[in-house]
């Protein structure tokens, strides 16, 4: 793990290439890679993208993911909007165009459809992905507690004189 000038963090075997810009405290895990080779990508802070996940975008269509979210383990997002405070689940697959509203939850394993709008605070699950209800305290807690637990565990792998 490195922490790089804009003060986030990137595994040594993530791969973050073209136009990507991270926010403080931005955690990239194992295996991630984030492709902002078609158009730019940015990140907002103490956001974490899991193991294996893959960030990418559409030709001409800037990505966005705010700041607080955790893209879990093995998530592809391609080409959406997420706002801030989202879960996306691990093993989810976000389609072009679609948009993810502040505070949602996509389940893990979740297809959300291409142009598919998820309203703030909303959980939806499946393939294709529903709405299925309203995020949950126990769910928000969860959100809560990802940030600062990634942040801390990155600090963990930064060697000693850093």
């Amino acid at each position: 793990m490195r922490r790089v000038s804009c003060g986030a963090y990137i595994a040594s075997t993530a791969v973050v290439c073209g136009a990507v810009a991270l926010g403080d405290e931005v955690t990239v895990w194992f295996q991630a890679v984030i492709r902002g080779d078609d158009a730019p990508i940015s990140i907002g802070a103490q956001t974490n993208i899991q193991d294996g996940c893959v960030v990418h975008c559409d030709a001409g269509v800037a990505l966005e993911i705010g700041a607080r979210c955790t893209i879990g383990h093995g998530a592809i997002v391609h080409g959406a909007k997420i706002g801030d405070d989202v879960l996306i689940g691990m093993g989810a697959t976000l389609l072009g165009g679609s948009i993810i509203g502040d505070g949602a939850v996509v389940a893990a394993g979740s297809v959300v459809r291409q142009g598919m709008e998820v309203p703030p605070n909303m959980l939806v699950a499946g393939v294709p992905a529903k709405i299925m209800r309203e995020v949950s305290d126990k769910e928000r807690a969860f959100i809560a507690y990802a940030v600062p637990h990634y942040i801390e565990t990155a600090e963990g792998y930064l060697p000693e004189d850093s």
